[in-house]
Parts: structure tokens; C-alpha cells; sequence
């Protein structure tokens, strides 16, 4: 059993919603990277989603966007994210992360090479947002090597596509509340109620949704259905401009411990 799947068990077991917060690796800086993951677990992360920087990143909305661009003016590549997921295994064993990015790195990386580099680094999965169901086998490498493809559903997906990525998920299924970027403020939760039950009926995995999660309201509300919350923006937004990797960890702390208050009070 994977730490993903360990994860999700543990979680459906004792009834509780899991947590999965985003951030950019190497923003707000190379140094925070490991202080602030560490700090999410001890704020009641149950999953680290770690965005992999990239120059043009489609899916993402402004306050993404810049943390890419800021990280990857810092030098951050794939080489310092494998090194940090490393640095963080030394202390935290249990504790799934998946990199969320795009394909160019992996495609100029190779994708042998990167998955290899990434199992033996401690990661667990990867959400490639431009890498979909038609092109599953782009990612073959990095299955073969261990790793967990997280695949993405939205509001537009059609219902034989939607069958197709059910019938493939693994470890997680990620369904974006909105058709749009990250970041957007416009979360409806009983469309994304009625959905996340469609796609419960096909999904043998857990659903997590993400996109317009931005506070313990709008996470409590998700958390009544669906199996994790995803919250980024808000937390990138949050660790903007700190002076160092402590104050990082202290802003990202102080912002995820109320929403796990929050899910957990539902249970």
C-alpha cells in the first residue's frame, strides 16, 4: 500500500476529511521549503501537494503564477525540489507529497530519469495538469517507476471522459470546483455536491476537490462531502514576501491549523 493510499485509509477510518494544502516550491524562499512543509503537517496536513515552478503555467491564476516566476528566478529546479523532498523524509516517513505541475519539466528532465529521481527522492505522485487522459501514456515512465498519476476532473468534463479518468485514478481523483483558473473566488458547493456524488458512483478512489477553497468556511463546507480539500492560492498568498523560513513556517502554520479545527469540529 502506498502512503497515498495508506493516508486515505486512515482517514476514512477514524471519519475525518483530509487536508491537502499547495505551495510553490522555493517561494518565498529555497530555504522555507522544508520549515513550511514540516509546519503543514504539525497544522494538520494530511497530504503536501508541492508545485513543481514553471514559466507558463495555464491552469494557474496570478498568485501561482508570480510564486513560479519568483522561485524560478531563485534557480529552483527539479535537482533542489528532489533534495528538499529528501531533506523532509529524514524527519516525516508517513506524511504523502505529490509534485503538481506540467509536463515540459518531466518531458526535458526524461521521464524515466525524473520518476526514478522521485521515488528514490521520497515522492509519491504527480498531478500533471497538461498531461490527460488522452495522453496517459506520456506519463507511463513515471507509473513504472512508482510514482502515482493524480488525474483531474472538472465541471466540463464529459461523461465518457469522465468514465475514462474514474477507470484510471489512482490514489486520489482531484476534481477542480470550476471551470477556470486557481485562485478564482466563485466556489458554488451545491454544484460541486451533486458532481463529486457522480463521480463518487464510477471512483473506486477517494475524490479530493480544489480550486475556490480559500478559508476554514469555504473548507468546512467542502468537507461535507468530499473525501480531502485542496487550498492553495490562499496559503501561497499567505506566504508571500516572509522575511525568512521561520516566519514562513509561522504564517503557513497559523493558516492551516484553523481549517483542520474546522473540518474536524464536522466529525
Amino acid at each position: 500500500m502506498s502512503r497515498i493510499d495508506r493516508r486515505f485509509a486512515e482517514l476514512a477510518s477514524g471519519g475525518r476529511t483530509g487536508l491537502v494544502p499547495f505551495f510553490t516550491a522555493g517561494d518565498p524562499s529555497p530555504d522555507s521549503v522544508v520549515p513550511v512543509m514540516h509546519a503543514l503537517v504539525e497544522a494538520g496536513a494530511d497530504l503536501i501537494e508541492l508545485g513543481v515552478p514553471f514559466s507558463d503555467p495555464m491552469a494557474d491564476g496570478p498568485v501561482i503564477q508570480h510564486a513560479s516566476e519568483r522561485a524560478l528566478a531563485k534557480g529552483v529546479g527539479l535537482a533542489r525540489i528532489f533534495d528538499w523532498v529528501r531533506e523532509f523524509r529524514t524527519r516525516d516517513a508517513a506524511t504523502p507529497v505529490v509534485l503538481m505541475g506540467y509536463m515540459n519539466p518531466v518531458e526535458i528532465h526524461g521521464a524515466a530519469c525524473f520518476g526514478a529521481e522521485a521515488v528514490a527522492a521520497g515522492v509519491d505522485g504527480v498531478l500533471l495538469v497538461d498531461c490527460p487522459i488522452e495522453e496517459i501514456a506520456a506519463a507511463g515512465p513515471l507509473r513504472d517507476a512508482g510514482l502515482t498519476q493524480i488525474f483531474l476532473a472538472a465541471p466540463t468534463t464529459t461523461d465518457a471522459r469522465l468514465a475514462q479518468v474514474c477507470a484510471a485514478a489512482r490514489g486520489f481523483l482531484y476534481y477542480v470546483s470550476f471551470a477556470g483558473i486557481t485562485g478564482a473566488d466563485r466556489l458554488s458547493t451545491g454544484d460541486v455536491r451533486e458532481r463529486v456524488a457522480a463521480i463518487r458512483r464510477q471512483a473506486s478512489t477517494p475524490v479530493a476537490v480544489g480550486f475556490g477553497v480559500r478559508d476554514a468556511t469555504s473548507a468546512a463546507a467542502i468537507g461535507e462531502f468530499a473525501d480531502a480539500v485542496v487550498i492553495g492560492s490562499a496559503l501561497v498568498e499567505r506566504l508571500a514576501g516572509a522575511a525568512d523560513a521561520g516566519e514562513a513556517a509561522a504564517r503557513a502554520r497559523a493558516f492551516l491549523a484553523p481549517i483542520r479545527a474546522a473540518l474536524d469540529k464536522r466529525t
